[in-house]
């Protein structure tokens, strides 16, 4: 499972899917114009989300 951390506070949060209950995983995905955008998504596929935010910025967690 991802852990996503506020790199301000350094407050953390795991996420989990709604439809099977699996820890989504970190990822990315690449934007028209080259630059990467931190996703989490579900390993069984039932979607991805754009990362959460906290203090006003995107939290971070390590692409395995």
């Amino acid at each position: 499972m991802a852990t996503y951390t506020c790199d301000k506070c350094g407050m953390s949060v795991d996420i989990t899917c709604a439809k099977c209950g699996e820890g989504l995983v970190a990822d990315s995905i690449a934007k028209p114009d080259g630059s990467q955008v931190q996703v989490s998504k579900c390993p069984e596929g039932h979607g991805k989300i754009k990362s959460p935010m906290c203090c006003g910025q995107d939290m971070t967690c390590e692409i395995a």
